[in-house]
């Protein structure tokens, strides 16, 4: 019998705003009959690529205290892939929250079926922020060729050699307090695999932002188009912009990537937005020169609206982040190509 089931699920409570964001598709029920259970051992990707099937559904989420007394509850409809990006605000008993349970509650009319319990992420007013490219810097994984990419399908993560020096940066920051985010290319059914890795290296309670491939396929949503299979700069950057949305305007901030492709670019671009100092359609107009943010009419609406909101975010908190940026070196290069409209960021950019 199959029954809904939550791939990812990450709830980040502020003193604002509850967000959550989450997934679900439709899974064996691992106590069936016909399900044998197996030792534990690191996943790899291919062994999800179940969820390249796409589902809507509908979540009751309830809101508990620390002593698991009941606060409120709310009803919220996916889109046609079984995501989900919530927002509450506004709700008198949001800063007691300690405990929230989710509840799938359409696939089978009158029965609530508990997807699991979760202890939201709490982050205050004094908000610190890592965010981490995840391939070619947290561990040098490889795509180039067909059997390359087949290797990356079918072999744990652990298989591909570590970058341990990106591994000490991120674990130092994350003692110092900051909170940990994982951005990455890849696809969404890697998230159990780089999980798997994430916990094996000692790096917990971090949030995962994946490419949702069914996206790219398909004709009504219209997020991403089948060349963001190879142009990272809308993926990444509008994912930046997710992650501050949930949280807020961070006093600190470090963005970690790599030389290979575009991150250098699209971290100065968030750096210039962070920081305020241009208006929004100014900055935009300079990103549709780049390859990495060749854009839809669709992907470009949106994106600068995601961009408006920001600054508007900015214009509210009146925040001035402290921003840090590393970059990890392709070979021996000891600069980077910066194009001159977005050095302003430089002087905090740091290769290794």
């Amino acid at each position: 019998m199959k029954r809904a089931h939550l791939v990812n699920f990450l709830a980040i409570k502020t003193k604002e705003e509850l967000a959550i964001r989450a997934s679900l598709t439709m899974k064996e029920n691992i106590f069936s009959k016909t399900t044998t259970l197996e030792k534990f051992s690191p996943s790899f990707p291919i062994q999800a690529y179940k969820l390249l099937k796409a589902y809507a559904f509908k979540i009751k989420i309830v809101a508990r205290d620390e002593k698991h007394e009941f606060l409120f509850n709310r009803e919220f409809e996916s889109d046609s892939f079984g995501c989900f990006n919530i927002k509450m605000k506004n709700i008198d008993e949001l800063e007691k929250v300690h405990v929230i349970e989710v509840y799938e509650v359409a696939k089978y009319p009158g029965l609530d079926i508990l997807l699991g319990t979760y202890i939201p992420l709490k982050i205050g007013e004094d908000k610190k922020l890592v965010i981490c490219d995840f391939d070619k810097t947290l561990v040098d994984t490889k795509y180039s060729t067909p059997e390359e990419v087949y290797k990356s399908l079918t072999s744990p993560i652990e298989k591909f050699p570590t970058i341990d020096k990106s591994v000490k940066i991120i674990k130092e920051y994350i003692d110092q307090g900051y909170h940990p985010f994982i951005l990455s290319a890849s696809p969404h059914f890697y998230e159990t695999a780089m999980r798997d890795w994430l916990y094996a290296n000692n790096i917990y309670s971090a949030g995962i932002f994946l490419k949702d491939y069914r996206k790219i396929f398909s004709i009504i949503e219209g997020d991403l188009t089948p060349k963001d299979l190879k142009v990272q700069g809308i993926y990444k950057l509008g994912h930046l912009l997710d992650i501050i949305y949930m949280t807020g305007i961070p006093k600190e901030i470090v963005l970690m990537g790599d030389n290979f492709e575009s991150d250098p670019l699209i971290y100065l671009t968030f750096y210039e937005l962070l920081k305020g100092r241009l208006e929004a359609r100014e900055i935009w107009n300079r990103l549709k020169n780049y390859e990495a943010f060749k854009l839809s009419n669709k992907q470009n609406s949106l994106l600068l609206n995601k961009i408006y909101q920001l600054k508007d975010m900015i214009k509210r908190t009146q925040v001035d982040p402290e921003i840090k940026i590393y970059i990890r070196k392709k070979a021996e290069e000891t600069t980077l190509n910066i194009p001159e409209q977005f050095s302003f960021g430089a002087q905090s950019l740091e290769l290794y």
